[in-house]
Formats: structure tokens, sequence, C-alpha cells
């Protein structure tokens, strides 16, 4: 499972990739009020489906469709712009595909359905497997990998799984397996989760990422498609119904992998604000558990044009500085004190601001003598001077989003300014 990619490049080339991004994400509330979840921003420059295609790419696969369904108009031209480098004449492409009605009058109804709606398209590709993503998780992940095992074990599915704690396993469709570590029985979000063998503290999950022989997963959508009681989801219908007639394994997510990360592997669902908070604040630790400074696994994203961030003045009470914090170009920190924190591109702090754990989104403007302490500041924000946020929970419930955590949200639409977009 260890060799080089010229070695599994005939079944990357036979793959193709199928990455779900149409989802709102509702638990990321007003966050993503005017986007789609994948195209939240993340990590200071980046967008949360830059990982997985950026994982596509690392491992080989370049032909990759990105179903689009909900407010997606800020993720089509991301893709647009940011990933148009591959050669169509190799038949290499990233295609956004938006729902389109391909089946009757209906929008995609789940996730299988939306893989239903776009079955021509597959066909016309000739796949002998097809790569079914989520364009919404944070990770690192060698597809290529998942592929050799699906493979060497002459697997009809393949789902790949990762130990969860017991407590958090209700949120993720939970397996049960035999000694080859083929699946015998799947539930999607069990209200009671079974953990796993000799481990009772964890549950073995999935994690939303499945590979199919094309074959068994064209049949088992046409058969889901005429079945009216089916939600039309890979975890709750389509991969329980093929367990009795099909060979499906779970795949060890930390065998794909391997030199990718740190100790331990690394995969977030952050669709929650206290999930994202988290995983952004993550990146300012001395040693993060993900490695955005990766070159032998980039995490690529469209490149904006911007000059290097900026720290202005020196003066005692009136300094420029950043400390255990991640910085993006275009920012300008004015005589303002940042710590644990992520300023995302072209965000600028005024003197005497003092910002502390917080993430402060693209464009965002923070005035003099400003207090922010876990906080996530939404895109295009200006907060006037002299404004406190995280300080007071009770003032802070009265007019912005408050997590269970104390994480709070503060989007354009709570401090009364119109929402506007940049021409591009």
């Amino acid at each position: 499972m260890s060799e080089p990619l010229a070695a599994r490049r005939p079944l990357l080339q036979s793959t193709y990739a199928v990455v779900l991004a149409g989802g709102r994400g509702t638990r990321l509330r007003q966050l993503t009020d005017a986007d789609a979840k994948p195209a939240v921003p993340f990590g200071g420059h980046l967008r949360i489906i830059d990982f997985t295609l950026s994982n596509c790419i690392n491992s080989g696969l370049r032909r990759i469709d990105v179903l689009t369904q909900y407010k997606s108009q800020s993720l089509i031209r991301h893709i647009m712009h940011g990933w148009d480098f591959l050669d169509s004449t190799l038949d290499e492409f990233i295609d956004v595909v938006p729902a389109q009605q391909q089946l009757g009058a209906g929008w995609y109804c789940g996730t299988a359905n939306a893989v239903f709606q776009n079955l021509q398209m597959l066909r016309d590709a000739q796949p002998q497997r097809v790569l079914v993503l989520a364009g919404d998780h944070v990770y690192k992940m060698d597809y290529g990998r998942m592929l050799a095992a699906h493979v060497e074990r002459n697997a009809d599915v393949s789902v790949a799984s990762i130990e969860v704690p017991l407590g958090e396993a209700s949120a993720f469709g939970v397996m049960q397996l035999d000694d080859d570590g083929r699946i015998t029985a799947f539930e999607e979000k069990p209200a009671l989760p079974q953990p796993r063998p000799g481990c009772t503290e964890v549950a073995l999950a999935s994690m939303g990422i499945y590979l199919f022989n094309a074959d068994v997963l064209y049949a088992a959508l046409e058969s889901d498609a005429a079945n009216a009681a089916s939600g039309h989801d890979f975890g709750h219908d389509i991969v329980p119904q093929l367990l009795a007639r099909s060979r499906v394994f779970a795949h060890d997510f930390a065998q794909s992998c391997v030199n990718l990360v740190g100790d331990r592997p690394y995969w977030r669902d952050v669709g929650t604000l206290d999930a994202y908070w988290e995983a952004n604040m993550d990146l300012t630790h001395t040693v993060p558990e993900l490695n955005l400074y990766d070159d032998a696994w980039p995490i690529r994203t469209q490149e904006q044009h911007l000059p290097p961030a900026k720290f202005v003045f020196d003066d005692e009470g009136r300094r420029g500085q950043a400390i255990d914090s991640l910085v993006a170009s275009g920012c300008i920190v004015s005589g303002a004190t940042v710590r644990r924190s992520l300023l995302f591109s072209k965000v600028r702090v005024d003197d005497g601001s003092v910002v502390e754990d917080a993430l402060l989104l693209p464009h965002a403007v923070v005035g003099r003598r400003v207090v922010l302490r876990r906080v996530i500041v939404g895109e295009r924000c200006v907060l006037p001077d002299d404004t406190r946020i995280g300080v007071d929970a009770e003032a802070d419930r009265a007019r912005y989003t408050v997590t269970d955590k104390g994480v709070t949200l503060v989007t354009r639409e709570m401090l009364g300014q119109a929402r506007c977009r940049p021409a591009s």
C-alpha cells in the first residue's frame, strides 16, 4: 500500500471522483446564510473544499466533478478561478455541476439522489470505480492507498473509517466488522451507537468517503431511486442495503494518511461553530496537528495577488504585533495586539485594539480600542471604535450568536450593515 504514484496510475486513471458540495451546513448558523459550507473560509486563505480537491490532485485523481446546489455562486467562482490548471486534452478536469433537474422537476433530495441525477454523466465517462467524497471536511488523505486496498480485497464497496469517542458517535454512520474488515452492520446516526468490540470507549465511524465499483454503484442508485420509502442517502440507505449482497469493506483512514500528518490521523467535520473555531485555532499552536506548511502534500487554493501583511508602529502602548497567530496576505495590524488568532485575507485591525482567540474572516475591519475574545467575525464586518465582544456574555447573546462553548459569531447583518459582494 506504500507503492509510488506511478505504480497506482492505472487505478487512478480508471477512477472518477464525485465531490458532494451542495449542502448548506445549517449547524454553522449564520456563517452559511450566503454560502454553501464547502465555500466557507478556513485557515487564513483557504476554503473548506480546498482540502478535498487537494487530496484528489495530490493522490493523482484527475477526473473530478463537484456537485453543487445551495447558494453555490461563490463556490463556483472559487473553483473556476483557482482550480482551472488541469489539462483537458489529457482528459483531466475539475467540473462544477450545478443541480439541473436532470430527472424530473425536483432538486437533489439526498446525497445518493445527487449522484443518481448525474448518472448518465458517469456512464459517459466509463470509469471502473467511482469515489464519492464530501466537500466539507478538513483532512489530508491519500485516496490512492484506499484504491489499492479496495482492489486487493476484491471489494465492491469500501467505506473510509475512523475511530471516534462513543459519546460523539451518534453524529456518524457506525459500523461493525468481521475479522477480515468486512462490514457486517452499518447504522447511520444511531441513537445508541455500539462500541467497537474490545474498545468500549470508541466506535468505528464512517467518514462519508465511499469507493464503489461502477456497476455496483449504478445498480444500487437505480434500485434506491425506485424505492419511494428511501431517504436517498448513502449512509442511511445505499450502504446498509448493499451489505447482504455485496462485498463491503471498511478502509482504515490511518492507512491513507501515513506520513501526511503527525502522530494521529487528522480529520475534522467542522460542521458546528465550535468545531469550526477549534479547528482553526489549532493552527495557532506551536506544533499544530494539521500541517499547512507541508510541501509534499500542499493544500492548494485560489491565489490572490495581495501585498504582504503589514505591522505598523512600535511605541509603548501602540505596537502592531501578532503573537502565536496566523496573519494572511493583505492584512494591516496598526498599533494593535493580536494573540492566538487567525486574520484572514485583507483584514485591518486599528490602534489600541486587542484581539485574542479570534477568527477574523476576509475583509473584516476592526476599529480603534476594540476588544475581541473567542469571536468569529464574519466577512466584511466593520466593527466600530470601542466595540467589546466576548467580554460580556449576556450582552453578546442579546445581539450576536453565542455557542454552548462561549464562542461568539458576528455577521454584517447582526451589526446592521448591508451585505455586499466583491465584483470578483
